[in-house]
C-alpha cells in the first residue's frame, strides 16, 4: 500500500528552495505533479511520469512540492 504525499509550500525567497529530484505541483495533491530535473535562476526544469518531453517552468508558477521523507 502506498504512502499519501505530504506537500509543504515553496518558499520562492530561498534560493535553494527546490533541487533535482524533488517533486512540485501547483496545488497541494493536485496533478500534474512533476520531478524536477534542473534548477537555475528561478526557472526549473521538469519531467513527469507520462511526459516524454521536458518542459520548462518558472518556479514562480509552483506554489507546493513534496516533503523529504
Amino acid at each position: 500500500m502506498g504512502s499519501a504525499i505530504k506537500w509543504v509550500r515553496l518558499d520562492h525567497s530561498d534560493e535553494d528552495a527546490v533541487a533535482p529530484g524533488d517533486m512540485v505541483s501547483v496545488d497541494a495533491g493536485g496533478m500534474p505533479i512533476f520531478q524536477v530535473l534542473r534548477c537555475q535562476d528561478g526557472v526549473v526544469w521538469l519531467g513527469g511520469e507520462h511526459r516524454q518531453t521536458v518542459l520548462v517552468q518558472p518556479l514562480a508558477t509552483f506554489r507546493w512540492k513534496a516533503e523529504a521523507a
